[in-house]
């Protein structure tokens, strides 16, 4: 028995005890357990580690193998399933309970959810990958639909988008197995960059397309949102972190290890002005943008963390795209940091719901002395998201940035920036909102979140941290995964980047940066400062000196000026698609309809078999 086999036969066994003793107590410890021992073995791997299970579709082997590039991303499910095990394991999970909901359903959705995706990471050929996509999106429909009423709407549109995007994919592997005679990886890596253009720029649409409504591209990302932030709070946490890059990974296996870049740069839309890596770099570009000044406008702060889950995805491909050593290390360096202060954002939001009731941003304020830790973690995680020194998030930023101004290409970069400058603006709001100005009265008896949630929180503050300091921890992993996708692979240290144009060492800046609060603290306590501890109802904003007698919630209807200038001019223009989208279908459908009723239905069955035969054989 491999490793691997171990390693899915203990995922499997997590799911059936986690059903099984879903409602006991300790489940959500057991579970943490559980999924660490399956990291565990994960970290015992070495090279390709082959699962022994294997089968036969018309004449091809179907089997399961984690290479570097897949043992990286099953690093993050895993983790990822660690934190909501283990933040639901206490009191979150009790409270879960009494509020009429399944625990157990809750747990055994999380681990059907990793084990559909362990068995996703280890495709070896187009069955396997398109049967660990299906499984990937049913299951993620499980955890979704667990939230209640709005989770289950939010969740069936999810659906509606993951059909399409699975016909899409299995249309994919229906030509691509007709044109070159093999459903195996590792020789349509061979075949697929000798096939003429047209048929390789259609097999590009299509796993790209599909595979992107997963993770969320434009303009297939309206459906994330609601349902990411609609799930049970530690599904969420896992969802945010983890699900969506589910699309990256195949869209990075497909573009960078079946076609290659190279088959890449053949795909011409103006011939030597702009071409398919062109298309996708701007598809990435308008992601990064258009989601991230949709979290500004949200009041909902599981709404706002959502929105921005997209846009930091494009970062993700747009360092894939331009595909050098540092923004492909970029982008799959953003995969683990994003998944870890994402993670610990959703966590201390729901920290914040279960002692208050809510994550309306316009009724929250001055949380900040009654919940220190999940400030803390807020604090921390908004840095990372921001991608500012010195958490981790600023590394792989700075990689992407970077990359695309050493590659020639300003106006993405621009565009980048752009989009951090949104960030910075929306997680301001998300954390002044929560924690800063003044306590809302029915807030005064308001106590820290227990350490089952705080713990967890804290642990991924940790990480971000850490990976911030010293990303060389991370770019091992990544380097690996370079490899194994055939892509210029990085060279890195401990502290960041050696580079003959330019590199970077976080531990020299995290010096400087420690050693700049340790200058101050000498001035002021040298200088004789001292301070004085104001009660926080005794506040000042916007030239007014507040105290208690004078309660002024100044979070509320927060950037209300930008909202008016930006709020209706893009978002609006997505909805009216999607709902123009919607519309074409069932005038089609109706139509369809009408035909079929009036028309010889054994007839226009034959017609309909016929044509797609052709299509497929043409």
């Amino acid at each position: 028995m491999t490793l691997l086999d171990l390693l899915l036969l203990l995922s499997l066994a997590t799911g059936a005890l986690a059903w099984l003793l879903g409602r006991w107590s300790g489940a959500g410890v057991l579970a943490a357990l559980l999924y660490a021992g399956q990291l565990a073995l994960l970290g015992a791997m070495d090279g390709s580690a082959a699962a022994s299970p294997t089968f036969q579709v018309l004449g091809q082997t179907i089997a399961w193998s984690l290479d570097p590039f897949g043992r990286f991303f099953a690093l993050i499910t895993l983790g990822a399933a660690i934190a909501s095990a283990w933040f639901m394991a206490g009191e979150w999970g009790r409270r879960y309970t009494q509020a009429g909901h399944s625990l157990r359903a809750l747990h055994g959705a999380l681990a059907i959810n990793v084990l559909a995706m362990l068995l996703l990471l280890a495709s070896t050929d187009l069955v396997s990958l398109f049967i660990g996509w299906e499984l990937v999106s049913w299951a993620g429909f499980l955890l979704m639909a667990q939230g209640g009423a709005a989770a289950v709407r939010a969740a069936l549109r999810y659906v509606t988008y993951a059909m399409g995007g699975a016909m899409a994919v299995l249309g994919g592997t229906v030509l691509a197995y007709a044109w070159t005679g093999t459903l195996d990886l590792g020789l349509l890596a061979e075949r697929l960059p000798a096939l003429e253009p047209g048929r390789l720029w259609l097999l590009v649409a299509l796993f790209t397309g599909g595979f992107g409504v997963k993770m969320g591209l434009l303009p297939f990302h309206l459906w994330q949102a609601p349902a990411y932030a609609e799930a049970p709070g530690p599904g969420t946490a896992f969802l945010g972190a983890i699900s969506s890059r589910m699309g990256l990974f195949a869209i990075a296996l497909v573009l960078a290890r079946l076609v290659t870049l190279e088959g890449l740069d053949g795909l011409q839309i103006l011939p030597g002005q702009f071409g398919v890596r062109d298309l996708l770099a701007w598809v990435a570009a308008f992601t990064i943008v258009l989601p991230t000044f949709t979290a500004l406008k949200q009041n909902d702060a599981r709404y706002l963390l959502a929105w921005h889950g997209i846009g930091q995805g494009g970062y993700m491909l747009m360092g894939l795209v331009v595909g050098d050593a540092m923004g492909s290390a970029g982008g799959l360096m953003h995969v683990f940091n994003h998944a870890t202060y994402q993670a610990a954002l959703f966590l201390s939001v729901y920290a914040v719901i279960h002692r208050t009731g809510t994550a309306d941003l316009n009724r929250l304020g001055g949380l900040v002395v009654r919940m220190p830790l999940s400030f803390l973690t807020m604090l921390v995680g908004i840095i990372g998201l921001a991608g500012l020194p010195p958490m981790n998030g600023f590394v792989s930023k700075w990689l992407i940035y970077r990359s695309l101004m050493t590659e020639g290409m300003p106006l993405l970069f621009v565009a980048s920036v752009i989009g951090t400058l949104g960030t910075i603006l929306s997680v301001y709001k998300l954390i002044h909102n929560t924690f800063l100005g003044q306590l809302r009265s029915e807030h005064e008896h308001i106590r820290e979140a227990p350490w089952s949630m705080t713990g967890p929180m804290l642990a991924l503050c940790a990480i971000v941290f850490v990976t911030g300091t010293a990303p060389g921890l991370v770019l091992g992993w990544v380097a690996d995964a370079q490899a194994a996708l055939g892509l210029p692979v990085l060279r890195y240290t401990l502290g960041g980047v050696a580079s003959a144009k330019g590199g970077l060492d976080m531990l020299w800046i995290v010096g400087v940066l420690f050693g700049g609060f340790g200058v101050g603290a000498l001035l002021f306590y040298g200088g004789g400062g001292r301070s004085r501890r104001v009660h926080q109802l005794d506040n000042y904003a916007g030239g007014h000196f507040l105290s208690a007698d004078v309660r002024y919630q100044y979070s509320d209807n927060f950037y209300a000026g930008l909202m008016h200038r930006i709020g209706p001019l893009y978002r609006n223009a997505f909805t009216w698609l999607e709902s123009a989208l919607v519309s074409a279908v069932d005038l089609a459908a109706l139509a369809m309809q009408g035909v079929y009723r009036q028309q010889a239905p054994a007839f226009l069955l034959l017609m309909t078999a016929v044509a797609g035969l052709a299509w497929v054989v043409l």
